[in-house]
């Protein structure tokens, strides 16, 4: 019964460690966000009306330039071109040797016949070794919606976009300001153009749940974990 009690014991230690060790900011992502929802009609503004004169600048069109977005719900094609790779590597080797070492007392003018000469000494070494490998690459196409307009005419687009698969669902998210100078004639922009961008690119369901680690390995591989 005692031996059974233990086992309990360390389970119960090993389960509240292992959530300890997860990861606070994970959370089930959801579609229809409302942060990347499409400017609903209510909050396109109309233009204020103008008197004395036809013309309106909110709905102004060159006639030797391309349209393109500049409004609040208008919509923006992103082209997708991201290429990252990172490399890392750390070594280090930490060696420290001590000796102390205190010879046979001398008693009356004559060496001790009994040997008291004590020596200590101590030998700790620690190695390690880290490196790490990383590259990705997102190409592709998304369509989003202008959400804002700054007062210096820049924009702020957002918008998602989610596949439904057999196991589950794959989504993309951009969220970023643009330069109208930086928009080409058939109202595309690249990614790379994008400040203060946010892409996210992930997925849901039985094949993203096979790529996390289990809540034991998480244990083993956090900072819980002694060694």
């Amino acid at each position: 019964m005692k031996r059974i009690f233990s086992i309990l014991l360390v389970l119960a230690l090993a389960v509240q460690l292992a959530a300890c060790a997860a990861n606070p900011g994970e959370k089930q992502v959801k579609p229809d966000d409302p942060v990347y929802a499409p400017v609903q009609p209510s909050r396109m503004e109309p233009p204020p009306p103008t008197r004395g004169s036809l013309y309106q600048s909110a709905h102004s069109k060159a006639l030797f330039n391309d349209r393109k977005a500049y409004r609040v719900g208008d919509v923006i094609t992103v082209d997708l071109e991201e290429r990252t790779r990172s490399t890392k590597s750390a070594t280090s080797d930490i060696k420290s040797n001590s000796s102390i070492d205190i010879a046979n007392p001398t008693i009356a003018g004559r060496e001790s016949p009994v040997n008291l000469g004590l020596g200590m000494g101590t030998d700790r070494n620690f190695k390690g070794d880290a490196s790490a490998d990383q590259s990705n690459s997102l190409l592709g196409k998304i369509t989003v919606t202008v959400h804002d307009v700054y007062p210096n005419g820049n924009l702020l687009i957002r918008g998602e976009k989610w596949l439904t698969l057999n196991q589950g669902d794959e989504y993309v998210r951009v969220s970023g300001i643009v330069r109208p100078e930086d928009i080409l004639p058939d109202n595309s922009v690249s990614s790379s153009q994008l400040a203060d961008a946010r892409l996210t690119y992930s997925g849901t369901g039985d094949l993203a749940n096979s790529n996390r680690q289990g809540w034991l390995a998480r244990f083993f591989n956090s900072g819980w974990w002694p060694l």
